[in-house]
């Protein structure tokens, strides 16, 4: 974990409120840091519902394995879930039967802490890869934890989850559900191995609307392909990408309706927020990307399909030409062209237009004939920087977020398990 926070964390962090049916606690388990939190317990009342999505990766985490068994009926048939267990400084990835192992004993740890079963409790580990998970650190930690657990550190449990992150990622939202408010708390933690594929890093978001698990489920899958999935930091996907969605309910006692259906008309305005949420929660990602001093938007218009454009911001946002060249704040609108190309996607070299900050450099295939050097120079020195490329194709149009890349992230992951 950084000790400099980065130059693009929020200003403000919001006031996370409290979510009936929720209550979390964290500690010093010494998985690998010293001298700060590293385990999350969170505990949630019975009845509540659990849906998730995951890496696509094909080395997944013990972790990720687990809590897939839970929600396809290997554990908990009804996605059900009492606790979530999450530590930091090992990714329990990559490490075979001892992972698999790791994941049972813990279960078996918390479910014995918390009251509940095995199969009702989920994992999350981030950290480092191939190195053995030592769960026994666990015993006793948890027992502690489910004693002390309770509803309001929000900020103590995104802590306890970082890696390399510099700042804490909370995000949260109120929104009606029928005659009743009902509350979304979000958290996160990623800074670097990040461009997700139907997931995010780690992430946790938590309401108190009676929502089914296959609301949840819907929600999550819709909810990821906008936000997590349309972010990159370095183009790795990680092993133990894991986005968790828990709802306890607990709002259906103010007047909140039981939601049983995605399609049902009366979510409109909480699949609004929860996406709100998850959207924050991934610029956030975005903010403290590793050694990152520019958040970059990529916006990609004209393309013939909105799929087509999402390939093409991604080359965008994933060229480490484009990406350094933004670190040296230079519009060298080159780079770009050379993305957009390597990208195989249709495109026309002579209907291209490259816009940086709303300053247009390119137009028809070759440079701007406005094109104002110095103009161009000092809008490149703001900390958020916006390419926009017109294709002159189609309707097609897709948004990315990403981070210049900076000398930091080397010497951040050229250290990080020294």
């Amino acid at each position: 974990m950084s000790s400099a926070v980065s130059p693009l964390a929020p200003t403000e962090v919001p006031d996370m409120p409290v979510i009936a049916g929720v209550r979390l606690a964290t500690a010093a388990a010494g998985i690998r840091y010293k001298g700060r939190t590293d385990v999350l317990l969170a505990i949630m009342d019975k009845g509540t519902n659990a849906a998730g999505v995951f890496t696509q990766s094909k080395c997944p985490s013990a972790p990720v394995e687990w809590c897939r068994a839970q929600l396809k009926g290997g554990g908990s048939s009804k996605g059900l879930a009492r606790a979530l267990v999450v530590n930091s400084g090992n990714a329990n990835a990559f490490t075979g039967k001892t992972g698999r192992q790791a994941t049972t004993l813990t279960a078996s740890i918390a479910a014995k802490a918390v009251g509940c079963k095995p199969n009702e409790v989920f994992l999350a580990s981030t950290g480092v890869i191939g190195e053995p998970l030592d769960a026994t650190k666990f015993d006793g930690v948890l027992g502690t934890l489910a004693d002390s657990a309770a509803p309001a550190d929000w900020m103590g449990a995104a802590r306890a989850i970082m890696t390399t992150d510099t700042f804490p990622k909370v995000a949260t939202a109120t929104v009606k559900l029928g005659k009743a408010k009902v509350t979304i708390n979000g958290m996160a933690k990623g800074a670097g191995m990040i461009a997700p594929d139907m997931a995010t890093m780690l992430s946790f978001v938590f309401t108190d609307a009676p929502l089914s698990s296959a609301v949840l489920q819907s929600l999550l899958k819709s909810g990821v392909q906008d936000t997590f999935n349309a972010l990159t930091i370095d183009s790795d996907t990680s092993t133990s990408d894991t986005l968790l969605a828990f709802a306890t309910g607990t709002a259906a006692a103010h007047g909140a309706p039981k939601i049983t259906r995605a399609s049902d008309p009366r979510l409109k305005a909480f699949t609004k927020a929860f996406r709100a949420v998850l959207a924050d929660l991934a610029e956030q990602v975005a903010r403290d990307g590793e050694g990152a001093r520019k958040l970059v938007e990529v916006i990609v218009e004209g393309a013939t399909t909105s799929i087509s454009a999402r390939r093409i911001a991604m080359s965008i946002a994933n060229s480490p030409l484009v990406k350094t060249a933004i670190a040296g704040e230079d519009a060298n609108w080159g780079r770009v062209v050379m993305a957009v190309g390597k990208a195989g996607e249709p495109a026309n070299r002579d209907k291209l237009s490259i816009s940086f900050n709303g300053i247009r450099v390119a137009k028809s295939g070759a440079r701007d004939p406005s094109y104002n050097e110095p103009e161009v120079s000092e809008a490149m020195k703001s900390p958020k920087i916006q390419i926009k490329v017109s294709l002159g194709l189609g309707k097609g149009r897709d948004r990315v977020l990403t981070c210049d890349l900076t000398k930091e992230y080397v010497a951040i992951n050229g250290d990080y398990r020294s």
